[in-house]
């Protein structure tokens, strides 16, 4: 006997709908056999499907069982497929009835028969409401799931509950709270001194744009670049969904709805770790984890250079293609970058009170680590010195409560143009108002070398953003020469 029920596979962050097929017949008594490209855990999946139908009170059935998860040129990893395997079976051997196949499930079998979270949830939810089909997965996989909007969805703890539940019997559905990962947040108003800093942290959360900031220890750049997160606005309903997808094939639990994701990898992460990859089916990197909201690499000139030079392709493009063997899949990563660094290995290079004890030779070595192509990528480049003792002891400046409305403001004026003043296109920026002594500063910028063609469109676009800022719709020489300040750190 034949029988077949849904479940899916993650290609990137794309969900894919698998056909877990099952055929029982004559031949070798006992037989369990799986097929259609599986790693090593889903052909381990026979052991604990067998176990877990025995010990639930079924009669596994006595001929030769065959599964074929289709299509059968796609690389299935994973436990999530125990749960499809075993009511196909059940199904295929007429120990359920057949219309208990009719549903997309998803679960990790345990060999007691209860239903463990599998990586997924939210993509058999999506694969669920297209096919107009019941979805059921284990209460842990259906919280994400439950961002789904129309999906029909039932929550099993065991293989008992998901036979019940396919064939109509049960409709509980318990969507457990889940705990969001966190982060620290600083408050701009404890910042002490740093006007310039401040403005660039400003600016950067209004337009969307990339950040360096370079200075010596104890300068404040990290407690700056943990600052960003309170200035920016939430995720509408379409983006945060997004982001969730990318956390749900990564296997992590999604940061709280509608907050864009802050990551922060520290600098011995591996390239696999930042840009995605893996054996089998790539998985998400912190880039990606980042979509739609921001990247922190503190310590910049410590990541290793061919590491950072990858960053180059997915700062331009919004996404990155990862390869390996069969496979090509393409995950999302247009995030804001926001990075820190020392001068020189000392950090005291150009210190005021501090001598450098770094030779020429180990500041410039130190100084190609960052590559002229990456860093012409950051629109705000500033020099974050040592503070005063005075500006220490004195009072802050302006907290993040008072700086969002305006960040706000700005971005609602972006929203006008379709997009982050960061993305902005030629075409846009050529529509919008120039005066004309803003135009000659520019000109006079290209003409000294102090702009490459990309540097170029990046002042004009942290000019507009400077300009949605003050309430204005033309953009004049002010914004040009500040847009032109905030760009000439290293």
């Amino acid at each position: 006997m034949f029988a077949a029920t849904t479940s899916v596979a993650l290609v990137g962050v794309e969900a894919r709908p698998v056909s877990v097929e099952a055929h029982v017949g004559g031949g070798e008594k006992g037989r369990f056999q799986i097929v259609g490209l599986p790693d090593t855990a889903v052909r381990e999946a026979k052991d604990r499907v067998l176990s877990a139908i025995a010990i639930s009170g079924y009669r596994f059935p006595m001929g030769r069982v065959t599964v074929n998860l289709a299509p059968a040129d796609l690389p299935k990893s994973g436990s999530a497929y125990d749960l499809p395997i075993a009511l196909a079976v059940l199904a295929a051997a007429g120990t359920i009835e057949y219309g208990a196949c009719k549903v997309v499930a998803l679960g990790e079998l345990a060999l007691d028969g209860s239903v463990r979270a599998a990586r997924g949830g939210l993509g058999a939810a999506i694969v669920a409401k297209a096919a107009g089909r019941l979805c059921l997965l284990p209460p842990p996989s259906a919280a994400e799931a439950s961002l789904v909007a129309g999906t029909e969805l039932r929550t099993v703890s065991n293989l008992v509950q998901a036979v019940s539940a396919a064939l109509g019997e049960s409709t509980e559905c318990v969507i457990p709270a889940i705990e969001p990962e966190s982060w620290h947040v600083e408050e701009l108003g404890e910042v002490r001194g740093q006007p310039l800093a401040r403005r660039a942290i400003e600016v950067a959360a209004a337009g969307g744009h990339h950040l360096l900031m370079t200075g010596p220890p104890g300068s404040g750049k990290t407690m700056l670049g943990k600052c960003l997160p309170g200035l920016l606005p939430s995720m509408d309903a379409d983006a945060a969904l997004q982001v969730a997808q990318v956390w749900s094939a990564a296997g992590r639990t999604r940061p709280p709805l509608g907050t864009p994701p802050i990551r922060a990898p520290h600098h011995t992460a591996t390239s696999a770790a930042l840009v995605g990859g893996g054996s089998g089916l790539p998985v998400p990197g912190e880039i990606s984890l980042a979509h739609g909201g921001v990247l922190f690499l503190d310590e910049l000139g410590e990541f290793p250079p061919t590491m950072l030079d990858a960053l180059r392709q997915p700062l331009e493009d919004g996404f990155i293609v990862i390869a390996r063997k069969g496979v090509s899949v393409r995950f999302p990563a247009s995030f804001q970058l926001v990075a820190a660094t020392n001068p020189c290995p000392c950090g005291y290079a150009g210190d005021s009170r501090l001598a450098c004890t770094c030779s020429d030779r180990a500041i410039e070595r130190y100084r190609r680590r960052l590559s002229g192509p990456l860093v012409d990528r950051f629109d705000l480049r500033v020099i974050v010195p040592r503070p005063e003792g005075a500006q220490l002891l004195g009072l802050g400046g302006e907290t993040s409560a008072e700086v969002v409305p305006r960040v706000k403001a700005a971005r609602e004026a972006q929203a006008a143009r379709g997009c982050l003043n960061r993305s902005l296109g030629r075409g846009k920026l050529d529509e919008i108002p120039i005066a004309g002594g803003a135009r000659r500063l520019l000109e006079a910028a290209l003409e000294a070398d102090r702009l490459s063609g990309r540097g170029y469109d990046r002042v004009r676009r942290v000019a507009v953003t400077i300009a949605d800022l003050a309430g204005v719709d033309e953009v004049d020489d002010a914004h040009v020469g500040e847009a032109l300040t905030l760009r000439d750190g290293l």
